[in-house]
């Protein structure tokens, strides 16, 4: 059992504190005002352990990749590798510290406070401060004639009525041996202020994670679902902000990937809940953030007591706004017309906590670097519908592309 000490007022998190750790984890809870940072591996796992009340005995953090879909659903890419991360990775770590609206909460193993003191001391008292970083030259690995011929190939599936809805992704590659992961995290973080932002390292290999997308989140047996399909940039102008939140909400396009994102989801959730308690508690509402408006819905559900935490993940896994309806066959066609493995993107990341509480975002606006060869990888995608203009759906994967890149060398 662990012991809390509570820091008092703590500074933000300031990723440079973290150079020299091998593992750690650091993941936003909906605003800077919330986080939770596990660091060190004591050990680790393929999956979380659970009780039979459904908690996990200690702090654990991870991941699951996209390509876990192959254990899930019997499908497999025809792409070699998984970007360097495991499936799936679960560990305890050594020290968790927690920033709970300005205060700070040390969460310490029996007999290591005098080492915990120390790495709080310097992760609170780190300098701030970044070095000017290069712009990176990014390719494309599909080309935008290639991407127009696939997106109508999807398209001739939905007009079938093989599918509904399909999220198309590509993937650009930089090099840059010399990348700092970061100070790049910490421009990241500063130009995206993203609400389920995530840092990620296991050995070699980094996340850097600007998600604004929350995948499930726990209290106890009760689980909430909240897929994201929508966004418009916020206004430095009220009334039009106000306008262009309205134009969101009002987009039949959006609101119809996010309501059959929604379906899907029901869906999944139904196979682990309590009869009956699957329910819609926000159908298409306007979030707002600093940054962006987006279209989120709210879907709750009453775990059944034969069933864990990752039992959910498991059920809803991969989440329905990065894959389509029907679920599996807009899968089976993303495995035939993608050019690469999506690997941890538009997987999660996230942790579980022994007080019955969990959090796991969508790994989106995410760039993924391996150490060790210095390369860099950073995928985005949109979805397909019968309403959609594929030029369009090229540019929007272009201005998320940029959003990110820009942010890492302003």
């Amino acid at each position: 059992m662990r012991a809390c000490i509570e820091l008092g007022p703590v500074p933000s998190f300031n990723p440079t504190a973290l150079q020299g750790e091998e593992v750690f984890l650091y993941r936003r809870l909906g605003d800077q005002r919330r986080a939770v940072l596990g660091v060190g591996a004591t050990s680790s796992s393929s999956e979380p352990e659970f009780d039979v009340a459904g908690c996990v005995r200690d702090w654990t953090f991870g991941h699951a990749c996209y390509d876990l879909k192959e254990e899930l659903h019997g499908l497999r890419s025809p792409h070699d590798g998984t970007g360097g991360f495991p499936m799936a990775h679960w560990f305890i770590p050594r020290w968790v510290m927690e920033w709970n609206e300005g205060l700070g909460f040390l969460h310490v193993l029996p007999g290591d406070e005098g080492e915990a003191g120390v790495f709080a001391k310097r992760l609170l008292n780190a300098p701030v401060g970044m070095v000017a970083a290069p712009r990176l030259t990014w390719q494309c690995r599909t080309r935008y004639q290639r991407y127009l011929d696939h997106a109508g190939q999807m398209m001739r599936h939905i007009q079938r009525g093989d599918i509904y809805e399909v999220n198309y992704c590509i993937e650009r590659t930089a090099s840059d041996p010399g990348f700092n992961p970061f100070d790049s995290f910490a421009r990241l973080l500063g130009a995206t202020d993203a609400p389920f932002a995530g840092f990620y390292r296991l050995n070699d290999r980094f996340a850097l994670c600007a998600s604004p997308e929350r995948f499930l989140s726990f209290e106890g047996r009760r689980v909430k679902g909240e897929p994201m399909k929508g966004t418009r940039p916020r206004s430095l102008d009220p009334l039009e902000d106000d306008l262009l939140g309205l134009e969101l909400v009002n987009d039949e396009k959006e609101r119809s990937e996010n309501i059959m994102a929604v379906d899907v989801m029901r869906n999944d959730l139904s196979r682990i809940a309590l009869a009956d308690s699957v329910k819609v508690a926000e159908l298409c509402a306007v979030r707002s953030y600093p940054r962006v408006h987006q279209l989120v819905s709210t879907i709750t559900a009453e775990v059944r007591k034969d069933r864990s935490p990752y039992d959910v993940v498991r059920a809803c896994f991969p989440m329905a706004s990065m894959t389509g309806a029907p679920k599996r066959s807009a899968m089976q066609l993303i495995d035939t017309m993608e050019d690469q493995r999506r690997g941890l993107y538009s997987g999660t990341i996230g942790f579980f906590a022994p007080d019955g509480t969990a959090d796991l975002n969508v790994v989106i606006r995410t760039v993924l670097f391996d150490a060790t060869t210095g390369n860099l990888s950073l995928s985005t995608g949109s979805a397909l519908t019968s309403q959609c203009d594929p030029e369009k759906e090229w540019i929007e994967c272009e201005v998320k592309a940029r959003s990110v890149i820009d942010a890492l060398a302003p």
